[in-house]
């Protein structure tokens, strides 16, 4: 059974270290970016997108529109910043468009 704490702390932190304790980072980081993809690109690309997928550093993205998908080929480097700076810290280093 898990030793009790006597220390007051706050759901945050507790939550913070449940996560970590458990390993979870990973799970949660791909659920975030699949949110902060739907959140900054807007219904628009969201329509043609069919999969989010984060493997490692490398974010994949599944487009129906091969017009789409050249369009943001060009601004792939914008679209990384974008997206760690809306999670807050750096999870993606390569964006991969299919």
């Amino acid at each position: 059974m898990a030793k009790r704490n006597n220390e007051h702390i706050s759901i945050s932190d507790a939550l913070k270290e449940f996560v970590e304790t458990n390993k979870l980072e990973k799970g949660l980081d791909k659920v975030n970016v699949a949110e902060a993809w739907a959140n900054l690109m807007g219904n628009g690309v969201n329509n043609y997108t069919t999969s989010v997928n984060l493997e490692r550093e490398t974010l994949y993205i599944q487009l129906s529109s091969s017009v789409l998908r050249e369009e943001l080929s060009y601004g792939k480097e914008k679209i990384i910043n974008m997206l760690n700076e809306e999670l807050g810290k750096s999870i993606i280093k390569k964006l991969v468009l299919r």
